[in-house]
This record gives C-alpha cells, sequence and structure tokens, in this order.
C-alpha cells in the first residue's frame, strides 16, 4: 500500500495559507510533516486535520495556543465517547446475563 503525499509547499499555495503555519502546526505536535530529499511533504491522511486548523487560525482569529487548547479538549472528548460505548456495550451484556439468569 503506497501513502499518499502532498508537497507542503504547493498545498499551501493552492490553499493561499504560509507554510510557516504549517511549521507552526508541526513545531506544536498538532501534524506530521515528512521530509525527503529535502522536501516537506503531508501525508494525505493530515489534510483533514490541516483544513480544521488553518480555519481556526485564518477564519476564526484563533492563535496556535487557542488551537492546541481546542485539539486537547477535542481529544478528551472522542477519548470519553469512546468511553461511554465501551461502557454502553458492558452495560448490555451485564443486562443479558441478568435476564438469562432469571428463573421464569
Amino acid at each position: 500500500m503506497q501513502t499518499e503525499l502532498i508537497i507542503v509547499s504547493e498545498y499551501c499555495h493552492k490553499c493561499h495559507i504560509e507554510p510557516s503555519f504549517i511549521d507552526l502546526l508541526e513545531e506544536g505536535g498538532l501534524i506530521n510533516v515528512h521530509t525527503e530529499g529535502g522536501e516537506h511533504y503531508l501525508l494525505l491522511s493530515e489534510l483533514p486535520n490541516v483544513e480544521r486548523y488553518s480555519r481556526m487560525y485564518y477564519d476564526l482569529s484563533i492563535n496556535m495556543e487557542g488551537i492546541d487548547a481546542i485539539h486537547h479538549l477535542l481529544e478528551k472528548m472522542e477519548d470519553m465517547r469512546r468511553e461511554m460505548s465501551s461502557l454502553r456495550k458492558q452495560l448490555l451484556l451485564y443486562r443479558e446475563r441478568e435476564i438469562e439468569d432469571m428463573d421464569w
């Protein structure tokens, strides 16, 4: 399976964002940038995050600290969603066993 890579400079030019913004995202640990032969690349899978962060930064004027805080809050919400889903499954299993164990 070949991983699709996007050249950072071309992406920035087409999307009208500064390459330094990509550098800030990478420095903040929000995205991963790969370097090969002196060229910087984004993984195709990173694009939704880059687009989300660029909307926050350029359209909503949220600074990098705010973007980082939002990122961490969204991660916590996703962790909580997963935990709730797991707990619901456990509760269903418990209820099913309880019903099976009842004497009719």
